[in-house]
């Protein structure tokens, strides 16, 4: 038999084995709003019974673990989710960069070459496309009133504006080039930062674990969001070994074995100035599938670098095709041979100097000396009909609706794909909360258990403490 002494140890015990319920509790209801949080449980074990002559006789309950609810399967899917979400993320902000460098909405819903020039006249009155029929309106007003000065200098106004919006439109995207270079370089920076607090908390976990007092689980929770963090950012790949550290590989490429960081990601130029992802110190160039980053190489190489090229070699044949029939024509003085725009692309777009200075010099007339001829300005004006080879045979307004449609269609996969993998990752985070997040209801009623149970092993403490002072006082 267990014995008077016996007997309050067993209320001893079983008085700690309640309060750590109700600690526990507690800290679950100080996390219910922490989303990395995982629920905690005391786990409890009947303590060893003693031997006695009628047989073994139990001692109570002690606590056997303090242990989380966790879903590793799901844990994993949230990470691996979670670098899709990050790639379709970047990718729609990305493009709705690109979007906002043409300065006009792109009604993403037109397709084909002909409904490429109406997504393009959906925006802004001061986009690209009404700016190319806005001049060659301006070559039909010329060769309705040639000897007009007025209609001239409204042509050259109008000329001067295309130019400085190509030329504005291209710096935008050469700009935002840059700014997704610098956001990379942010993103890599991020990226070893994550890597070293993992291997940190590698090193704390197992010093906190050492000698197999229990899981460390705060820490543990803090060690899952930073891999979550970091798939956000770039697809991973994590193993957990037999000690609790976490290795995690980008690519095949180790960065961090037990707790060490074993390797940093860094950007190098893959030629062209085009920044790519590759480990510092094996030197290994990284093809990556998802996360953040790759969303924002995808969009920077694809179709933002697709736009600015497609719109620098229409601005290149635009220059061409309108400085040969501008030079056959002649002008109010009887000059010829002069290039209506200057420069070679949309970088370089500019009307000539000479024209802009002395509209009289605008060379409207096909014919030497015949001022009141409109031979050249009418065929200015027709460019806007001609199709032309190195468009694909299409014309200059359907080939940029072509162009801006492109990029209207790559937002909108980008924002289907993006809205689809919100509804995935809500519908994770639902499972998760409803596996390892905190109930109030569940606390609650947890905390009133073992405030229960507390109190009834305080009462058999006082009961056997009040039976002692009986037989301590037999001999009075």
């Amino acid at each position: 038999m267990l014995g008077l002494f016996g007997t309050l140890a067993l209320g001893t015990r079983a008085l700690s084995a309640q309060r750590q319920g109700i600690e526990t509790a507690g800290h679950n209801l100080a996390n219910v709003n922490n989303p990395a949080y995982t629920r905690q449980r005391i786990q409890l074990r009947t303590s060893n019974a003693l031997p006695t002559s009628i047989g073994p006789v139990g001692t109570g309950v002690e606590v056997a673990a303090l242990q989380q609810v966790r879903d590793g399967l799901l844990e994993a899917r949230i990470a691996s989710e979670g670098s899709v979400t990050g790639y379709w993320a970047a990718q729609q902000k990305s493009l709705q960069y690109g979007q906002a460098a043409l300065g006009q909405e792109i009604d993403r819903q037109a397709t084909g070459a002909e409904g490429a020039a109406a997504a393009s006249a959906t925006g802004s009155p001061l986009g690209l496309a009404e700016s190319i029929q806005t001049l060659f309106d301006g070559f039909q007003s010329v060769a309705t009133n040639p000897t007009s000065i007025a209609d001239r200098q409204a042509l050259l106004q109008k000329a001067k504006s295309l130019a400085s919006k190509f030329n504005l439109t291209d710096q935008r995207l050469d700009q935002l080039h840059t700014q997704l270079d610098a956001q990379l370089a942010d993103d890599v920076s991020d990226v070893n930062e994550l890597l070293a607090g993992i291997a940190a908390l590698n090193d704390d976990i197992g010093n906190a674990e050492v000698g197999g007092y229990g899981a460390a689980n705060d820490l543990r929770d803090v060690r899952q969001e930073k891999i979550n963090a970091l798939a956000q950012l770039v697809r991973v790949d994590t193993a957990e070994d037999a000690v609790g550290n976490v290795t995690v590989s980008i690519n095949g490429t180790t960065f961090v074995s037990g707790r060490e960081r074993t390797d940093t990601l860094a950007l190098y130029d893959a030629g062209g100035g085009q920044q790519l992802l590759r480990a510092a110190t094996s030197g290994t160039a990284l093809t990556l599938t998802s996360g953040a980053m790759q969303g924002t190489i995808d969009a920077r190489d694809g179709a933002l670098t697709t736009l600015r090229t497609d719109l620098s070699s229409l601005a290149a044949l635009f220059i061409t095709n309108v400085n040969a029939a501008h030079s056959a024509g002649f002008s109010l003085t009887g000059s010829t041979g002069a290039a209506f725009f200057t420069g070679t692309d949309a970088s370089t777009m500019a009307v000539n100097a000479t024209l802009a200075g002395n509209p009289s010099l605008f060379q409207a007339a096909g014919v030497s000396g015949a001022s009141g001829d409109n031979q050249t300005a009418l065929a200015l004006a027709q460019l806007a009909q001609t199709r032309h080879a190195g468009l694909n045979q299409q014309t200059f307004q359907q080939h940029y609706g072509q162009t801006v449609a492109a990029l209207g269609q790559s937002l909108a996969t980008a924002n289907e794909q993006s809205s689809d993998q919100s509804a995935v990752t809500r519908l994770l985070q639902t499972q998760r909360a409803s596996v390892s997040g905190v109930s109030l209801d569940e606390e609650m009623a947890d905390l009133l258990k073992f405030q229960k149970a507390f109190a009834a092993s305080a009462k058999l403490i006082t009961t056997v403490d009040e039976m002692l002072d009986i037989v301590v006082n037999l001999k009075r």
